[in-house]
């Protein structure tokens, strides 16, 4: 009995409660004396407890705080005061809603809208925002800005075949010439295609020149432009096709800055202008002067497996067509077009020649067979070489194959390999222009140290409908 009413008195309960943990379950196991209450609806007979016991009725509260209902968004730019205090924008009338891209820096909150009761609640960061309302403009307000230029300009272009068969074409001259002409060094053994690289501009602005000379069909600056020859300079191949490809691009880009600085009515009577991709043959890789040699000592497969990846490269960015041009003997000329045929672009085959012979000594018209029979190719004929030996190679490749004849000569001087200098007279002459297109030319232009001066009067002559027994002049 004495320890019952121990238990149950205050000391007994207050022990307890230090056994059991700060007032945590003294009223649920202190010991209730037995026999009937003294008072029976008067209060317990248990003592008092003290202020600090919790009554039995009422729980304690949660040791865990409850949540707190979600309110506006913080003031500053980051999360939380101490992003915001460490944060060099000031905290005051900022809010940070979330967008598409993510947080937005400081600036006016954007107004918030409310869904309708027809359509479910989108949240804000993936609501779209609305079209901007545009008026007509008018023919006098209207005007083009640099970024429209293809939209504004674009027209529909031919084939090329298709510009062929309605009559000749003009085509640029030496891309190097001009280069030379704006102060570019020309000594590396890459040549013009360093300037992919290093400064495409350069490359933009020799086109522009031929454009406005009077050029219908620029050749890109990929002539010397190889995996194997990037290589050399620490380029991977993923870089060196998108340096093949930004060929094509410079030349695209050229076309469409031109046609914005022209008017309407000369835009209507210059005519379309079409892209082509310069493929050079392997021996300008090897940047010994081999391409006015050939004869490599290489299989036509092995060849083939040189040329396939960048003209693969090239036909990604799509040109109007290759040209396959400076071929020094017949076995490249084989590779080149083999390595040409899954691409479905046209091309045109074009040798280097020295009199009647390629470079390799083959009899031109044997070479000429080489394109007689594929409908890929739309025409043939000869480049890179002297003037007077194209007088008698354009009428030989219109009677061999029965194709349009492309022609495009150096300036008549001999190029020196080991000096890497031109040495000679100049022996080009507009004037045989217009021989040249009544021979069956159908593409004429000019290749190394031929400039947008001689190619201006080329297109002059032959738009003009001078005759060849006139224009034969030249030496």
């Amino acid at each position: 009995m004495r320890r019952r009413r121990r238990g149950a008195g205050g000391d007994g309960a207050r022990w307890a409660g230090r056994r059991l943990g700060a007032g945590v379950g003294v009223h649920r196991f202190a010991p209730v004396p037995p026999g009937p209450s003294p008072v029976r609806f008067g209060p317990s007979p248990v003592r008092p407890r003290s202020a600090s016991a919790r009554p039995r009725s009422v729980p304690g509260p949660s040791p865990v705080r409850p949540r707190s209902v979600p309110g506006p968004p913080r003031p500053g730019p980051g999360r939380g005061r101490a992003e915001a205090a460490r944060s060099r924008f000031p905290a005051r009338n900022l809010e940070r809603p979330r967008s598409e891209a993510g947080p937005r820096g400081p600036g006016p909150v954007p107004p918030r809208r409310t869904p309708s009761r027809s359509a479910p609640a989108v949240p804000f960061r993936s609501r779209p925002a609305p079209p901007p309302v545009r008026s007509a403009p008018t023919a006098a307000a209207t005007t083009v800005r640099p970024s429209e230029v293809t939209a504004a300009v674009s027209v529909p272009v031919r084939p090329l075949a298709a510009a062929l068969a309605d009559g000749p074409v003009v085509l640029d001259g030496g891309l190097s010439n001009q280069l030379a002409a704006q102060g570019c060094d020309l000594s590396d053994p890459l040549w013009s295609a360093r300037l992919l690289a290093d400064d495409p501009g350069q490359i933009e602005a020799a086109h522009t020149a031929y454009l406005r000379a009077g050029a219908r069909v620029l050749i890109t600056a990929s002539y010397q432009a190889t995996f194997e020859g990037f290589a050399r300079r620490g380029l991977g191949r993923a870089e060196t096709a998108e340096l093949l490809r930004r060929s094509v691009r410079l030349a695209r880009r050229a076309v469409e800055r031109n046609e914005v600085e022209r008017s309407a009515a000369e835009r209507d009577t210059a005519g379309e202008v079409h892209v082509a991709a310069s493929v050079g043959p392997y021996g300008a890789m090897l940047a010994d002067g081999s391409e006015y040699r050939g004869r490599y000592g290489l299989s036509v497969r092995a060849l083939e497996r040189f040329h396939r990846p960048r003209i693969e490269a090239l036909a990604e960015a799509g040109p109007d067509a290759l040209a396959l041009e400076t071929v020094p003997d017949t076995d490249e000329a084989e590779a080149l077009l083999a390595a040409a045929e899954g691409t479905g672009l046209p091309v045109w085959l074009s040798y280097t020649v020295s009199g009647a012979a390629t470079r390799a000594g083959q009899p031109l018209a044997e070479a000429f067979r080489v394109a007689a029979g594929r409908g890929q190719v739309i025409a043939v004929g000869v480049n890179c070489c002297d003037p007077r030996d194209a007088d008698d190679a354009v009428p030989l490749a219109a009677r061999v194959t029965g194709k349009p004849v492309v022609v495009y000569p150096n300036s008549g001087e001999t190029w020196d390999a080991a000096a890497r200098d031109w040495r000679g007279p100049g022996t080009y002459d507009p004037a045989r222009a217009p021989a040249w297109r009544d021979s069956g030319a159908r593409l004429i232009g000019g290749c190394c140290r031929v400039g947008p001066e001689r190619i201006a009067e080329v297109a002059r002559r032959i738009a003009g409908g001078v005759t060849g027994a006139t224009a034969t002049t030249g030496p």
